[in-house]
């Protein structure tokens, strides 16, 4: 019996640890996301108090980035339609964030053991890069337009406005900017149902 009851938790922590992982069955509303998953809601709101970018704007960012996939790679380069190529960058995770880059938010932020598939590290992540935004670039913290062309860029190619070469970047910049506003909407009208949930929610 003690066996069946080991066998039985075992099973148990691998479904809890698949649903974790799997992304959100309805990615277009932002109350569906947070009802689904409220330790997203209490990891997005932590990045949101330390670093003061609204939490709609950081979750438009991880929907466009990766569709909360969390070992989300760049498709690769494929030659005669069956040959696999390289991948265009090391791009990794929630928030696609690139090996440097990644190295870069550890080492500022002290978070050394943060990892790109973890959710509360990427949604942290993207929170602090738009934070470094506003800082070195002079970017609003609620101007998820111009946020993401830096984003996509780096602060050196949005300060050379490289992204005016790029109309495709710029068309997708506007749609997570229309996300971001979306996002807000939504939250506006569960955001108080969300902070009065029971205290047991979050461990399901």
């Amino acid at each position: 019996m003690s066996v069946l009851r080991v066998m039985m938790g075992a099973g148990l922590l691998l479904m809890l640890s698949a649903c974790a992982t799997t992304p959100p069955q309805n990615r277009e509303d932002l109350c569906d996301i947070f009802s689904e998953k409220p330790d997203w809601y209490d990891a997005v709101k932590a990045a949101n108090k330390r670093w003061g970018v609204p939490m709609s704007v950081m979750m438009a960012f991880m929907y466009q980035e990766s569709a909360f996939v969390a070992k989300a790679k760049p498709d690769r380069t494929w030659y005669f339609g069956f040959i696999p190529g390289p991948r265009p960058s090391d791009a990794y995770g929630y928030s696609q964030a690139k090996d440097d880059t990644w190295a870069w938010y550890q080492e500022q932020t002290g978070n050394r053991f943060a990892d790109r598939d973890d959710f509360a590290d990427a949604i942290d992540f993207i929170g602090w890069y738009n934070r470094t935004s506003q800082k070195l670039v002079g970017i609003a913290t609620d101007d998820p337009f111009r946020l993401y062309l830096a984003y996509h860029e780096g602060h050196g190619g949005y300060q050379r406005h490289s992204y005016r070469d790029k109309p495709w970047l710029v068309e997708v910049a506007r749609k997570v900017d229309r996300r971001a506003r979306s996002y807000s909407e939504q939250l506006g009208r569960c955001r108080a149902e969300l902070e009065n949930r029971g205290w047991f929610d979050g461990w399901f």
